[in-house]
């Protein structure tokens, strides 16, 4: 009824081989959360970052509230920036709410021309 002591320890090294393939899947999943989700939010907010520090004066905005709008000043040093959504309308905004800048295309640069 006892078991061998050979028998023991070869399944103790057993079971951590078998700990390793437990841990593997686990493992596998969050490499693929890292590449599929995290890295590409990651970089996203990066560029975001970067587009809200380029922000000058004459640009056009579209803030996370879906105002369309122009930049009329930018305020260093301050998180404001004051944008005309019509004419002389003026409207003070947080830079972290603006979602997107509006590059002109080739048919508007022809119209203003």
């Amino acid at each position: 009824m006892f078991i061998s002591p050979a028998y023991a320890q070869d399944v103790a090294a057993g079971g951590a081989g078998a700990m390793v393939m437990q841990l593997a899947p686990l493992v596998l999943i969050f490499v693929v959360f890292y590449f599929l989700l995290i890295r590409p939010q990651q970089k996203r907010a990066k560029e975001h970052r970067k587009m809200l520090g380029e922000l000058k004066r004459g640009d056009r905005i579209i803030t996370a509230g879906g105002v369309i709008g122009t930049i009329s000043k930018v305020k260093d040093g301050s998180e404001e920036i004051e944008v005309e959504i019509a004419p002389n309308v003026r409207i003070n905004v947080v830079r972290g709410t603006i979602g997107s800048v509006i590059r002109p295309t080739a048919a508007n640069d022809a119209k203003t021309s």
